[in-house]
């Protein structure tokens, strides 16, 4: 099973899984690009994933079978497991856990060769539904205080697999990161009364020098500290802490501008290896007034090495007003 380990000096959580050790492509230098060869993901090879806990498009009565537009299923390689108890406990001075969690893979298109830059706004919006699916059957595990959704494309971005998907993980603490998000929100709440997100909001339409794109309820921003060149924020223009708020019409919204977003960086950067993560309230909480979710797109173009690792500082070599505006005209 896997385990939780938390540092005793900084309070950072890390998740032991030796389990993922047994990956085939673990360990190994592979070449760029792996084209070809067997694809779990795709129609037809249904048998070889573990069963579907979400599919849209299918008829209901043939569960695991084609025909389906999304599916959703748990990674056949998990961080964390769904099964058994957390079990704290202590060795020492080092608390631990028991790796209890989820992780689920969301295919999102059953065409292998289709990225999520081409997908039709109509299947994106799926993705985004999907999203808000699992997240609100998930958070009535009560074990659950966090869940991250999180995308990898591109050997160097972490993908194992060339057919287009996202991941899920349900985790049974809230991570560090977002926990410092979420004291910074509140510090600036507690002064200003005010969501930071929202004032961001405000002024980047308002300089329009790190503004990328726009719709009426949505907006893509390169931030004003950004760690990676071209990192890019999707927010939600009106104030909502939650991704789970969101309504359908909201969540097609959301993919028209993504979509836009993402074929923006295709164009100046093709099939760039990039991450994306969702950051959203804790799954307890059911509205906060200083805090607000967004996406975060992050190519990866530049390397971490030892003094970001070090010194927690990151060094970006093309400035966000520079990267907006090279989107902004592609």
């Amino acid at each position: 099973m896997p385990e939780l380990r938390r540092d005793p000096i900084i309070g950072r959580w890390v998740i032991i899984a030796s389990e993922r050790g047994k990956r085939p492509y673990d360990f190994v230098v592979e070449k760029e690009k792996t084209k070809g060869g067997f694809c779990p993901l795709c129609p037809g090879h249904e048998h070889t994933t573990p069963p579907e806990v979400l599919a849209y498009g299918r008829p209901t009565h043939n569960p695991n079978g084609p025909d389906w537009q999304l599916r959703v299923v748990p990674n056949k390689f998990p961080a964390l497991v769904i099964e058994g108890e957390l079990d704290k406990r202590g060795e020492g001075i080092y608390d631990k856990m028991n790796g209890i969690g989820a992780h689920e893979v969301i295919v999102e298109t059953p065409n292998h060769h289709e990225p999520l830059s081409a997908l039709p706004v109509e299947q994106l919006a799926l993705v985004f539904r999907a999203y808000k699916d699992r997240i609100i059957d998930l958070a009535r595990d009560m074990r659950f205080k966090y869940i991250i959704v999180f995308k990898n494309f591109g050997k160097a971005a972490g993908a194992s697999l060339e057919h287009s998907h996202s991941q899920l993980i349900a985790l049974p603490i809230v991570p560090q990161i977002i926990q410092e998000e979420l004291d910074g929100c509140l510090r600036y709440y507690d002064y200003k009364e005010r969501c930071v997100f929202c004032d961001i909001i405000r002024q980047e339409r308002s300089q329009d020098i790190r503004l990328v794109d726009e719709n009426d309820d949505f907006i893509t921003i390169c931030p004003f500290a950004p760690r990676s060149p071209f990192e890019m924020w999707v927010l939600p223009k009106r104030h909502q802490s939650r991704f789970i708020s969101m309504d359908d019409e909201q969540l097609f919204q959301l993919a028209k501008l993504f979509s836009s977003t993402m074929k923006k960086l295709d164009k100046i950067l093709p099939r760039v290896p990039y991450n994306f993560m969702l950051h959203t309230a804790p799954l307890r909480d059911s509205h906060l007034e200083h805090y607000h979710w967004h996406i975060e797109i992050m190519p990866k173009v530049s390397t971490v090495a030892g003094f970001e690792w070090g010194t927690g500082f990151h060094i970006n070599t093309v400035p966000p007003e520079e990267a907006a505006s090279i989107l902004k005209g592609s």
